[in-house]
């Protein structure tokens, strides 16, 4: 897949093209079935299948109060939409400059100048340029105008008929319902941050974790214990993580990621990692003593190395 920064890096040469516009955050099963739509669309027709997004969620900008916590961030979602097959994916800076644009301009500058669009799919409530002023209706005028077809795209509905959507998705991660937000993602929730050094509290108990950065990036599950996976330069190793202010101790940093890799002890300082949640195994708990606490760690490995264990690495 390519991947171009802006309208400038897209190619003259790049061809007559089937595109799709949104925020495509978490690349979920909802955004897949748009992504096969396209690709259909492309196929049929011989064009280049193009995703456009942005890098940040669009109200960070002009609402950034009531902006919602990202699934995942820029560069994770550029790796899921290349595992998607589509051609190339166009991520533009939402900034101030691009929030102004008309939606003529709008549709001229992408679509029609950059892109060369002859077939371009959206959701029934599609909004385009300043203050949200363009909706479907003036896309497939636009289009009359420039030669583009507009077509319309279909929710994914499941569970009583409710659409799959990021808001659902973040709902599931707060209740700690990570295998149903994975279900909705068609991945597993990840969060990716680099591993910094922590109270070693765990190293003391016999339990060394890998503490992830409060910069990183993804949403972080409710408080409590999971299994899962940390993969490190390409390596997957199985793990136990707690999420969470471990009630237990006092000065402990609030929602932070700690997993125990097991059988392994290796160094990750510094490491940028990826860690998956596959499981949610308990909620976190305040223990009377570091002997409880201990009894119930040596549990919660136990417990994961039998809910990874039928998991197809």
């Amino acid at each position: 897949m390519r991947v171009f920064a802006d309208l400038d890096s897209v190619p003259s040469d790049i061809g007559r093209t089937a595109v799709t516009i949104g925020k495509f955050d978490g690349v979920h099963a909802g955004h897949r079935a748009v992504i096969r739509q396209l690709l259909g669309v492309a196929e049929a027709q011989s064009l280049t299948s193009v995703v456009v997004t942005f890098d940040r969620h669009p109200l960070a900008l002009l609402s950034p109060g009531s902006c919602p916590a990202t699934l995942v961030g820029t560069e994770r979602k550029v790796e899921l939409l290349s595992s998607t097959g589509v051609d190339a994916a166009l991520v533009l800076t939402f900034d101030r400059a691009f929030a102004d644009q008309s939606p003529e301009e709008f549709v001229s500058r992408m679509l029609v100048d950059a892109l060369h669009a002859k077939v371009v799919l959206v959701g029934s409530d599609f909004r385009f340029g300043a203050r949200g002023a363009g909706d479907v209706g003036l896309l497939r005028e636009l289009g009359r105008q420039h030669g583009f077809e507009v077509q319309l795209i279909d929710d994914v509905r499941l569970d009583g008929d409710r659409r799959v959507s990021s808001t659902w998705i973040r709902e599931l991660l707060r209740d700690g319902d990570v295998e149903g937000a994975a279900e909705l993602l068609g991945h597993i929730p990840t969060v990716r941050g680099m591993v910094v050094h922590g109270a070693k509290r765990g190293r003391e108990l016999g339990f060394p974790t890998a503490n992830l950065s409060p910069e990183s990036q993804g949403l972080i599950p409710a408080d409590g214990v999971y299994a899962g996976w940390l993969t490190d330069n390409g390596v997957r190793y199985p793990a136990a993580i707690s999420v969470g202010n471990n009630p237990t101790f006092t000065g402990v940093p609030q929602k932070q990621v700690e997993a125990f890799v097991l059988d392994e002890d290796i160094d990750l300082y510094d490491h940028i990692v990826d860690v998956e949640f596959t499981h949610r195994i308990r909620g976190m708990v305040k223990y009377t003593g570091v002997g409880p606490l201990i009894e119930q760690m040596n549990d919660d490995v136990v417990q994961v190395r039998g809910l990874l264990a039928s998991i197809d690495r």
